[in-house]
């Protein structure tokens, strides 16, 4: 039989590796997992990715703009934007540029930090995905 203050040694060596490894297994971030989303939307705007857990930054969503209807002037931030226009017609209306016109299916770019709007201008149903991720400058 072991000696008592032998035995306690080995418990408190234990319990000082496990707090010692804590710190790091509590780091360890869950990792996004693949997914299958459908485009179901009832409403105008429904969110399909929201960020951080459930991807590493990225952002999507899928909006439907009734004929004459806009988004609303908004700016992303540090994050570029992607237009997937799915259905219609309508503008990408960008701060300081001359309005875009598209017609779909075609894809529409927003640089980081530019204050933009969209809008409906066909005469039915606009519908597009948009993704939002970081930008990473080089």
């Amino acid at each position: 039989m072991m000696p008592l203050r032998l035995r306690l040694c080995d418990f408190g060596l234990a319990v000082g590796a496990m707090l010692i490894a804590l710190p790091a297994l509590s780091q360890t971030k869950a990792q996004p997992q693949p997914l299958v989303i459908p485009l179901q939307c009832a409403g105008g705007d429904c969110p399909l990715l929201e960020g951080v857990p459930q991807t590493a930054g990225m952002r999507s969503g899928f909006v439907r703009l009734l004929t004459g209807a806009t988004v609303g002037w908004h700016t992303t931030g540090k994050n570029e934007e992607s237009l997937v226009i799915l259905e219609g017609q309508g503008e990408a209306l960008i701060e300081g540029q001359k309005s875009m016109p598209f017609t779909a299916p075609t894809v529409v770019y927003i640089p980081p930090a530019k204050r933009h709007n969209v809008k409906n201008t066909g005469n039915r149903p606009l519908q597009y995905v948009y993704v939002v991720a970081p930008a990473i400058i080089r």
